[in-house]
Parts: structure tokens; sequence; C-alpha cells
């Protein structure tokens, strides 16, 4: 069963085998969290809009029609639980657990390599809070997530063609950003 694509999983889901939610989970979990932590910069409360994200999917199993890919629909209802966090919190996300979620550095790594990658990945951190949301979430999707741009097209209800100029220009207005935090 794990052969199953995404959509037939959801699909068998829709007709009422919960169980196959389970495999869902475990495809997707990393991947949105990464997403909702990459935006909101808190642990806890990405793990909890996870859990929320297939509380909604399981719910809402009646809206997958099947005929797009998955991982849109999902993301679809994963923006609507972090609108939904910023609404219910009406605070702008902090910084808590960066450092958390990034991880250690590897054990081999020359200490010097160490310090200049940690201040490589602090800086790009800042910038990336320099951007407006938008430009954020925008390259969170297409960088973070490996999303193709069809795919956020779908997500943001915007053209393909669209989405590559936002990201040319977001890509920009972060190198710019991470520049004059580097200077």
């Amino acid at each position: 069963m794990d052969t199953l694509s995404d959509n037939a999983l959801m699909q068998k889901v829709k007709d009422g085998d919960f169980d196959k939610m389970s495999l869902l989970y475990e495809r997707h979990y990393r991947q949105l969290f990464g997403y909702l932590f990459k935006m909101t910069k808190q642990k806890e409360a990405s793990e909890d809009m996870v859990q929320n994200v297939f509380f909604r999917m399981l719910k809402y199993r009646n809206s997958f029609k099947g005929g797009g890919e998955f991982r849109t629909w999902m993301y679809h209802v994963a923006r609507n639980v972090l609108n939904d966090h910023y609404h219910n919190a009406k605070r702008i996300p902090s910084n808590t657990d960066l450092h958390e979620f990034e991880g250690r550095m590897e054990e081999g790594m020359p200490a010097d390599e160490k310090i200049e990658k940690e201040q490589a990945v602090e800086t790009l951190m800042k910038a990336m809070e320099k951007l407006s949301e938008d430009n954020r979430e925008l390259l969170i999707l297409c960088r973070y997530q490996d999303l193709k741009y069809q795919e956020i097209a779908q997500i943001l209800n915007t053209s393909e063609a669209a989405i590559k100029v936002r990201v040319h220009r977001a890509m920009n207005e972060l190198k710019s950003a991470f520049l004059k935090i580097e200077n």
C-alpha cells in the first residue's frame, strides 16, 4: 500500500479508509513542519499547526477533488491554518526556536568552517525576516519546500509566469537584504 500515490491515498481517506491518513502524515509531516516553522519561527506552534492541517484534511476530505496534486491541496489547507494562527495570535513571528530547528553542524567540520556556516545561516535568516510575508512565503515554498512554480501558482491562485517573476524579485530583494546585513 505504501506505493500508492498521495492522490490515491487521499481518495481512499475520502472514501472512508481513515487509516491511510497516517501514511500521508508520515510522507508529509517534515515538509509541512518545515514550511510552517520557516513562516512562524515557533517550534511548538508549528507542530500544533501540522496536527491541525491533518485534522482539517480529514475533516474537509470531501473538498479534495483529486484532479490536481495532493500536495497543492495540502498547502492550501496549511496556508489556511497559518492564516488562522496569525489571526488568533495577532502577533508577528518570532525567532525563538531558529537554532533548534536548524540543527547541529556536522561533527567533523573544522571550527572556523562551523562558525562561518553558522554566521551565513544566521545572516540568511535575518535577511528572510526583512522580506514581506508574501515574499518570504514564496521563497520558502520554492527554495525550502522544493515546490514547482506550477504548484505554487495553484496554491496562490495565480499564473506560473507571475510566480516566476515574483520569485525572481523576491530573490533579488533577499540578496539585497543579505548584503546589507553582511556589510
